[in-house]
């Protein structure tokens, strides 16, 4: 009889003989003890700023548009392959050893590519998105319920994409040990093809897509005009734009880079079987595996160092540590009015009561206005200056 070959979740290459089910590698608790470092490090910063993220859109009603109700979902699907799949993976590496039955060994093989199907849609939603609103700005925008069947249509389609790994995940139970792994009907032929089909389906055809609509988009806010904008305060909605733009395609950049080198894996593992059996494999796949699950962990930091809305949100959860200074303005960013505070309040009086004197003096003779010409001009101007910056772009703007 001869030996086959399978990989499981974690990588590990486990050979089928006739005398049973051997583990090719086993690590030294040194190394273990490095990637629990590692693996640990992702968990705890992609949880807790995910859920700060989920609980600053959930918790101000500014932020509650279509855009951040797709940037809830990312980080719901972030939040939950970090917390569910990161941690089972580092004690399944540890030890060798499945602990956690039959039940889990079908989740933790079927959510990953689950929530990684949410992820990246969730990221093409918000490219057609920015999209419409950008290149097509007198279109209606999608409401509320459509947004939310939208994300519940992702989830349904990843479910079915993930379920043949649910269907075909099993454990075995060895005289030493467990192992969860799934056992394709035609193992090494069936997990290639499975492979290439996630791959186009979760990598390369979101990706084209994205990149279509952001490069549209770029040229637009680049290179061109935006249509629909009035002369008063396009320069403010333009930079305004720009900014979100910039900062979803460092977001689609990052994911892109993450998950790049694990697609290539599992490809080059498929078309040459002999990588099984080279002797730092292991630690190739654990280490692109760490990669594509540290994507979880960027979005809250972009978000923190690129959006002032979600920058106040995590200066507010951590308030208490000594170097983080909330101010006025942080406190009202958040807040539901689309007016910036006004950092000079004697220029804003003074700009308001120019300009209701200047309506009063309508009602004044035509020889007195002409001697106030000059002041009711440079009034207007001011008055003109005031309200471009009430609508500053980092307030007005729906994100």
């Amino acid at each position: 009889m001869v030996a086959t070959q399978n990989v499981d979740t974690l990588g590990t290459v486990w050979t089928f003989s006739p005398r049973g089910l051997t583990n090719q590698f086993v690590q030294p608790p040194w190394r273990v003890a490095l990637w629990s470092v590692a693996y640990s490090t992702v968990l705890a910063v992609a949880v807790f700023g995910n859920l700060i993220v989920i609980w600053i859109i959930l918790a101000h009603k500014r932020m509650r548009t279509v855009t951040n109700y797709f940037l809830l979902n990312l980080a719901f699907s972030d939040v939950s392959m970090a917390a569910f799949n990161t941690l089972i993976n580092f004690i399944y590496a540890a030890h060798g050893e499945w602990y956690f039955g039959q039940v889990y060994c079908r989740f933790h093989n079927f959510f990953p590519v689950t929530a990684v199907f949410a992820s990246i849609y969730s990221m093409t939603a918000i490219a057609i998105d920015r999209y419409m609103a950008i290149i097509h700005p007198m279109k209606p925008r999608l409401p509320a319920k459509a947004t939310l069947g939208v994300i519940v249509c992702i989830w349904s389609l990843a479910v079915v994409l993930a379920f043949p790994l649910c269907y075909f995940s099993t454990i075995r139970t060895l005289p030493q040990r467990t192992v969860c792994y799934v056992a394709w009907p035609r193992m090494a032929e069936d997990s290639f093809m499975y492979h290439i089909i996630v791959t186009v389906l979760v990598y390369i055809l979101p990706l084209v897509v994205m990149g279509i609509t952001y490069t549209i988009v770029g040229v637009t806010l680049w290179g061109g005009e935006i249509p629909g904008d009035s002369s008063d305060n396009y320069q403010g909605q333009l930079q305004a734009k720009r900014k979100v733009v910039k900062m979803m395609i460092i977001v689609v950049v990052t994911f892109a880079l993450c998950w790049l080198p694990y697609h290539v894996y599992f490809i080059a593992t498929g078309l040459n079987k002999r990588l099984s059996k080279w002797k730092y494999i292991q630690q190739v796949y654990l280490s692109v595996l760490w990669l594509a699950m540290s994507s979880t962990m960027y979005n809250p930091i972009i978000y923190c160092c690129l959006n002032s809305r979600f920058r106040a949100g995590f200066k507010q959860v951590f308030r208490w540590c000594p170097f983080v200074r909330v101010s006025s303005y942080d406190e009202l960013e958040l807040q539901s009015t689309r007016l910036r505070p006004c950092h000079q309040s004697s220029v804003c009086t003074s700009i308001l009561s120019k300009d209701k004197s200047t309506r009063g003096n309508r009602s004044k003779p035509n020889s007195e206005l002409n001697n106030k010409d000059k002041s009711t001009a440079g009034s207007n101007v001011d008055r003109k200056k005031f309200f471009n910056t009430l609508h500053n772009p980092e307030t007005s703007l729906k994100f």
